[in-house]
């Protein structure tokens, strides 16, 4: 076996950071138009299915589709990171969502914008995974806590400004809503003309031995995929208890039973069972379920909030939003400064974490006619706790592991928070949803209207509804949302538990570790086994 070639742990600061800076531009600028393209569709969704004469499933599933398709095969990325060559892995990626955009833009009907939706996942998933892989690669952990800051701060200020954006193009008259797809393209290429000409990652020998995967990878997707489709169908199409359930539910885990045995022993895991047992990755996995929560459950269901509830247009719920995406940024930026600073990770996760759990607590006593102060605070507090904690777990995970390992640890650990956010989105979703319909159901019987005469109570199309429906309406979807965020109140205590158990440790100041755990002094591959493979460019 090839022996590796010796990079370089860090250079003088200015050369360094010069370094950095360029390709960073690039990465963080594909990386916020990818999550952007999760949410931007959020506020436009009404319209888009109208135009295309879609029904309320497909409604669902242009969302879904996107979010599937990248948590499903982010690990696939992450483990083809520490194979082949990282750059040309993210410009395939970013080629991938760019294409992928295109087609949702011209999609002629509801079928087609879903087909390209899923296409554009496989990119978003790339992007989510290697964009942190290469960071990781480029920079010690010690130096990587700032621009993990900014990444931090990139990741939620795409996810929360989303809908914003939706609404403020699906508005504007001479552009409309196939350009919530467009308006990504020329970003997209730009980022990938950037990083074609900055991006340098040091250079390692490849194995001769490099084996990929690609069993376990279609056990992980194909459960992975099943399983979300079963978690975004129960409890609306089906129940619980129902056949339907079975014949879901039961593969799903049973693949993904099958794809455990496969991963542990199998030459070269897709998902690599000695990273996640140990003891940080575990924990971390754990409370970025609800940081995932957090990020996607915020956005959807207070912008359905604001518009619903609150009787607010696409654009101004997105303003409304401002203060969580302002909460995130700072308090992403501040901590990122802190642990390159102190070297240490543990204090702002269980901060974020503690913070986060109470933030919840506000916006779970939400009802109608809350005063926006109260909602604010909440919003800031759930945005402050994003900020603090999700970065932090990620660098806490690469810490512990190697460098030919970080790929996939990096991706694991944004898979497990990509996953709480989609089976989050699709359990509070249809928690929502029987809230919604029991409250509006005794409203009715308030008001002593029969249900029949009171028109079609799912429309969210309220100037439809007569007077006295849309008032009842608007209550229930105040009341209920308060609801859901009780639930996610409850789960968030899960993260803070996870974070007070992670096991306090410095940040190393090299990019590898030694056989025993020590940092290296940068020779990639140097943690007890052989290096990774060439990573040109």
């Amino acid at each position: 076996m090839s022996s590796p070639i010796t990079a370089p742990t860090n250079t003088a600061p200015a050369s360094g950071r010069t370094r950095v800076v360029k390709p960073l531009t690039g990465l963080l600028l594909a990386l916020f138009v990818a999550m952007t393209s999760s949410t931007i569709v959020s506020t436009a969704l009404p319209r888009i299915i109208g135009a295309l004469n879609g029904t309320q499933t497909q409604y669902t599933w242009v969302v879904t589709a996107t979010l599937l398709a990248a948590t499903a095969t982010t690990p696939i990325w992450g483990k083809l990171a520490d194979l082949y060559s990282k750059k040309m892995l993210v410009q395939l990626a970013i080629a991938v969502f760019l294409v992928g955009s295109l087609i949702s833009g011209f999609a002629q009907d509801a079928g087609q914008l879903i087909a390209a939706r899923a296409f554009q996942g496989l990119g978003v998933g790339g992007l989510q995974a290697l964009v942190q892989a290469v960071i990781a690669a480029l920079i010690p952990p010690k130096e990587r806590g700032r621009y993990n800051g900014v990444l931090g701060a990139v990741m939620a200020l795409a996810t929360v400004s989303g809908p914003l954006l939706g609404g403020l193009i699906t508005d504007t008259a001479w552009l409309g809503w196939r350009w919530c797809f467009f308006v990504g393209v020329p970003f997209a290429a730009a980022a990938l003309l950037v990083l074609q000409r900055t991006l340098r990652l040091p250079a390692v020998r490849a194995r001769d031995d490099v084996h990929v995967d690609y069993t376990g990878a279609a056990l992980i997707a194909t459960g992975v995929s099943v399983l979300l489709i079963w978690v975004s169908f129960v409890d609306s199409s089906f129940a619980w208890l129902s056949w339907q359930t079975a014949a879901m539910a039961g593969p799903a885990v049973l693949l993904l039973a099958v794809a455990v045995l496969w991963e542990s022993r199998t030459r070269e895991p897709i998902v690599p069972l000695h990273i996640v047992r140990q003891r940080t990755p575990a924990l971390a996995i754990l409370a970025s379920l609800a940081v995932g929560m957090a990020m996607f459950g915020g956005a959807v269901f207070l912008g359905q909030y604001f518009q619903v509830a609150r009787g607010y247009d696409p654009t101004e719920a997105g303003l409304l939003m401002v203060p969580m995406m302002a909460g995130v940024l700072v308090a992403s930026t501040l901590s990122g400064l802190r642990v390159s600073r102190t070297g240490r990770t543990k204090l702002p996760i269980v901060a974020g974490t503690v913070v986060l759990v109470a933030g919840f607590a506000v916006l779970s006593t939400l009802e109608r006619d809350t005063p926006l102060a109260t909602v604010f605070v909440g919003l800031v507090l759930v945005g402050t706790g994003v900020g603090l904690s999700m970065q932090n777990l990620v660098l806490a995970v690469q810490n512990t592991v190697a460098l030919r390992d970080v790929g996939a640890a990096s991706a694991s650990i944004t898979f497990f928070r990509s996953l709480g956010g989609t089976v989050g989105i699709s359990v509070l979703g249809a928690v929502l949803a029987n809230t919604v319909e029991q409250r509006i159901a005794r409203g009715l019987r308030e008001a002593g209207v029969p249900p029949s005469a009171g028109g079609d109570t799912s429309n969210l199309n309220l100037a439809e509804l007569p007077e006295p429906m849309r008032e009842i309406v608007r209550g229930a979807y105040g009341d209920a949302t308060g609801h859901i965020f009780l639930l996610s109140t409850a789960i968030a205590v899960v993260g803070v538990l996870a974070a007070l158990a992670l096991k306090p440790a410095d940040l190393r100041t090299s990019l590898d570790l030694t056989g025993d755990g020590n940092a290296s002094d940068g020779v990639p591959g140097a943690a007890g086994g052989p290096a990774g493979p060439a990573d040109r460019g």
